[in-house]
């Protein structure tokens, strides 16, 4: 069995569970999934959608570059979201951190997020 390296930066929040922020085996790394909590105070940025969007962009951003890579390796993205109506705005942000060749991506609806986040990112890199 390959190495599991474990990933981790004060720059995005600290786990609030039993799971790491990020699992690299080989040269995949899993990244846990991020709601938009602001790093310093591990309290929601806002009730705002459009700013807990690109907190949770901001969140995966650090964890993608502790592991040693960037946003642009991530090769599938997973989106939750307590409203699909917003997902044009989710879009819209995610080009903003993303060009082309864009990454596999869902785009779940789900009842609720930890913490009453209406949003939630997880995903997959290569590096």
């Amino acid at each position: 069995m390959a190495e599991k390296i474990i990933i981790a930066t004060d720059k995005a929040p600290q786990a609030i569970g039993t799971y790491s922020q990020a699992v690299k085996v080989g040269s995949t790394v899993y990244l846990s999934g991020q709601i938009p909590l602001v790093p310093s105070t591990m309290q929601m940025v806002s009730d705002d959608f459009s700013e807990q969007v690109v907190q949770v962009f901001e969140n995966l951003t650090a964890v993608t570059e502790a592991a040693g890579g960037s946003m642009a390796d991530i090769v599938k993205l997973n989106i939750f979201l307590t409203d699909l109506s917003h997902f044009a705005t989710v879009n819209e942000i995610m080009a903003r951190y993303f060009t082309q060749p864009y990454p596999a991506r869902a785009a779940i609806g789900v009842k609720q997020l930890p913490k009453d986040s209406l949003v939630e990112m997880d995903g997959i890199m290569e590096i």
